[in-house]
């Protein structure tokens, strides 16, 4: 049996897709036009003294040497490439002593592509290739945009010039959204600290650590500071691993939205936390390298504050099969809500802080030390208990991707059905029915278990009508977990509000608005966003704000996650305010870019109050389970657009 599990693999597979294009080749990339629909891609290389490039048109264990990809699979590429330059033959070792034609100095390779109608003013792709020497091999990629002569792009609008976000008609809405629930994720966090304290890696260390400071100290107060130092020490040390992340992205503010909502790095998710679930039934240990771990314990010796710092990086690393799987989850969720990094650091810091809090009072409170509990079995079954309610967090991240896809693998009822499964085997489990590889025999149920057993018996029954097509399975306390009401297995779910059909593009908006003389409510929003269900399921159903929504405003959903690809004569490279690139291919790129250039903001959901003359008429509103609230910041838009329209005759 497998009994420890690196976690580094679940880090490079993780980060692999943040890895930029390769650099041991310098290229230039340009165009030709051959005819109407036809272009002559051209790739440039001077070559490279240290490696050998492999030519085009021939495979390397069945793959082909070079490839080129698009986005758009509507566009042809004529499968044999041109090439120049002085190429030879080598035999490979590597490859079963196969024989290959490389490149060692400049080279140029060709490709015709042809387009099935309008032709696009640029082209964007990624050219593939490998390259080695020896014993060495590696594949390599450029990102590549050229011009194409003659070619069209449609024209999209992004930053809106009359938009004036700061001289709003009415100040009514929020000041900002940024922080707003930052201490919220600092309380999870601190849940997260408190439930990794009950675990077997770090329960048992905390009489053990705080009697070794007490005792050791030629002093009490001594001994309560160096304590104390520790716990400290320990907060640091998860704020710090999470301070990579703020540079995550650099100035690309949606670039921590565009990982959350991402289809592959969710099932990538789901496949970590199985791995999380399995960890904690006991069938293996996720644990950083032992190197890792002796050669920080062999520091905590040195010094007094240094051999402090030390003892607590040793505990974050020994511990690390236990809290590694909720640090895991705490790191997952935070990039996949609103606030990217910062909530990290502040999810983080509650995590630290709540392992750290325990060795600082019992270092003040020594005497309490003997009211703990003692360690045995209960400590693992809080593990499994764990496990189960990651494979609960699996599930949702499944969920995501099938969204974002509209797969329709994963709808409303299957995934409660799912989430019932599990609380029903917790169930088992509690009651001794279920054993995995380290729990003891349940020979009697003590108060605790008993608490758990009511709590997730209480919790099951209440998902069950969630299964059926009445009016009882509108969940409201996991609002925004499970997928949408309408995304049901039944045809006609009794649930699925149809009172309000929000448009989904910004230009038809305004041109229905002008029409009808009504303000536009855009509503930035996306398939995998849980509080932009609670709105539409709990706030939007509410009378007052349904009949405000579909009487006086004309409604817009723009999706920042919807990964449809636009027309290739309307996809195209902005240049954002900060002086940044961004390719505009997908809806959602357009619509995350148009959120971030005209309202400031990446996080969803998010609401603006717009004029049909494209005059901003309120502040923006965030997440607002409140439907009192809502509803009058809804009517302070429409008194703004009155108001506005009054001033307008007035000028007249």
């Amino acid at each position: 049996m497998v009994r420890r599990l690196p976690f580094f693999f679940i880090l490079i597979f993780f980060f692999t897709g943040a890895i930029g294009q390769d650099t041991a080749y310098q290229w230039k990339a340009s165009s030709n036009k051959i005819d109407e629909k036809t272009y002559e891609l051209v790739f440039k290389s001077n070559g490279n003294p240290n490696w050998q490039l492999f030519a085009a048109n021939q495979s390397i264990n069945d793959a082909p040497a070079v490839t080129l990809e698009f986005r758009d699979s509507s566009i042809k590429i004529v499968p044999t490439f041109e090439q120049d330059g002085e190429s030879k033959k080598i035999i490979s070792a590597i490859f079963d002593n196969a024989s290959f034609n490389i490149y060692e100095g400049p080279f140029t390779i060709k490709a015709k592509v042809q387009f099935p109608s309008n032709v696009p003013a640029s082209l964007s792709g990624k050219l593939l290739y490998f390259y080695g020497k020896g014993d060495a091999f590696y594949p390599g990629s450029l990102e590549f945009t050229v011009p194409l002569k003659g070619g069209v792009t449609d024209s999209i609008r992004i930053k809106i010039e009359s938009f004036d976000l700061k001289n709003p008609v009415s100040n009514a809405g929020d000041d900002g959204t940024a922080g707003k629930s930052l201490w919220g994720i600092f309380l999870l966090g601190l849940l997260g600290g408190f439930i990794a304290l009950l675990t077997p890696c770090v329960f048992p260390m905390i009489p053990l650590t705080v009697s070794f400071f007490t005792k050791q100290a030629a002093n009490r107060s001594k001994g309560i500071a160096n304590a104390m130092l520790y716990g400290f020490f320990i907060f640091l040390i998860y704020i710090l691993l999470s301070l990579p992340f703020h540079f995550v992205g650099g100035n690309n503010p949606e670039i921590l939205n565009n990982i959350s909502t991402n289809v592959w790095l969710n099932l990538t998710f789901f496949a970590i936390f199985v791995v999380f679930a399995i960890s904690f039934f006991g069938y293996f240990e996720i644990t950083l390298p032992g190197a890792a771990a002796n050669t920080v314990n062999a520091k905590s010796g040195i010094g007094n504050i240094a051999g402090i710092f030390f003892m607590a990086l040793t505990l974050a690393i020994v511990s690390f099969s236990c809290t590694g799987p909720i640090l895991g989850s705490l790191l997952v969720g935070a990039l996949s809500s609103d606030g990217g990094p910062m909530q990290l650091t502040f999810g983080m810091g509650g995590f630290g802080f709540g392992l750290a809090l325990p060795f600082a009072i019992f270092a003040l409170f020594p005497g309490w030390l003997h009211s703990l509990p003692k360690s045995g079995g209960w400590m693992n079954s809080v593990k499994v208990v764990l496990g189960f309610l990651e494979l609960a967090m699996a599930v949702k991240f499944f969920s995501n991707a099938d969204l974002v896809k509209q797969w329709g693998l994963l709808k409303r009822e299957t995934f409660i059905g799912i989430w019932v499964v599990l609380g029903i085997l917790i169930l088992l489990y509690l009651f001794g029915k279920i054993k995995f590889p380290h729990d003891s025999p349940v020979k009697k149920y003590s108060k605790p278990r008993i608490t758990f057993i009511v709590l997730f018996a209480a919790a099951t029954l209440y998902l069950i009508p969630g299964l059926t097509n009445t009016k009882w399975a509108n969940l409201r306390l996991i609002s925004g977990f499970p997928p949408p009401l309408c995304y049901s297995l039944y045809s006609h779910p009794v649930n699925c509000e149809k009172g309000i059909e929000p448009l989904r593009d910004y230009e038809e908006a305004v041109r229905v608005a002008k029409k009808e003389n009504k303000p536009i409510l855009i509503d930035f929003t996306g398939w995998a966003c849980v509080n932009c269900r609670r709105m539409e399921e709990n706030v939007w159903t509410d009378q007052r704000v349904h009949d405000l929504m579909r009487n006086e405003f004309i409604v817009v959903s723009l999706y920042v996650d919807e990964r449809r690809l636009l027309p290739v004569t309307k996809q195209f490279t902005y240049t954002t305010k900060t002086g940044t690139a961004k390719k505009i291919v997908t809806v959602g790129d357009r619509w995350a870019t148009f959120q971030s250039e005209n309202f400031d903001a990446v996080s969803q959901p998010q609401y603006a109050t717009v004029s049909p003359d494209e005059k901003i008429l309120t502040r923006t509103k965030a997440y607002t389970p409140n439907p009192v609230a809502f509803a009058q910041w809804l009517q302070a838009g429409i008194d703004a657009f009155k108001q506005l329209k009054a001033q307008s005759l007035t000028d007249k």
